[in-house]
């Protein structure tokens, strides 16, 4: 009995359970490093900022929520890519033919590359918006939203890119 409970104790601490609760699924052994490139606005209507915010939110959440070394070129994981939307839209019309809420969205289209892991190779489109109110100058409320709608964006690209699941 004593032989048992011996080997049982031997196989219980050489077993360990990893969780991972940011979602990230990266091979560590094969995959060192990450460059994210800045993300430049091709939309018709621009705001200066957008590129800045955008790009810095999309690099530290790869930084906050990943072992990877961040390098400006050449990573093992490679994500880059370009604003596409930034535009306005009437929402909600009234009886009197007038819009209560103004619709934000932005889009960017992303393309990464694992250059380890090819299958994992993304080239695709992400939309998020956020409404308010069209008593509101856009003015008043772009800052805000403009990093309300990147956290979403960010959040989408992370696990479409390296939460495979």
């Amino acid at each position: 009995m004593k032989k048992f409970i011996a080997i049982l104790l031997v196989m219980l601490s050489s077993c360990t359970i990893s969780y991972k609760f940011n979602g990230a699924s990266i091979d560590y052994n094969k995959i060192k490093t990450i460059s994210v490139s800045d993300f430049p606005i091709k939309a018709a209507l621009v705001y200066p900022p957008l590129s800045q915010v955008f790009t810095d939110a999309l690099k530290n959440i790869y930084i906050q929520q990943t072992r990877l070394n961040m390098v400006k070129n050449n990573g093992d994981l490679q994500v880059e890519g370009e604003i596409t939307r930034y535009d306005l839209s009437p929402q909600a019309v009234t009886e009197n033919a007038y819009a209560s809420q103004t619709r934000l969205t932005i889009g960017v289209k992303v393309r990464y590359t694992n250059t380890k892991e090819p299958q994992f190779d993304l080239d695709q489109e992400f939309t998020a918006y956020r409404d308010f109110s069209s008593t509101r100058m856009l003015t008043d409320v772009q800052d805000e939203l403009i990093k309300e709608i990147s956290d979403e964006l960010v959040d989408l690209i992370f696990n479409a890119t390296v939460a495979n699941w």
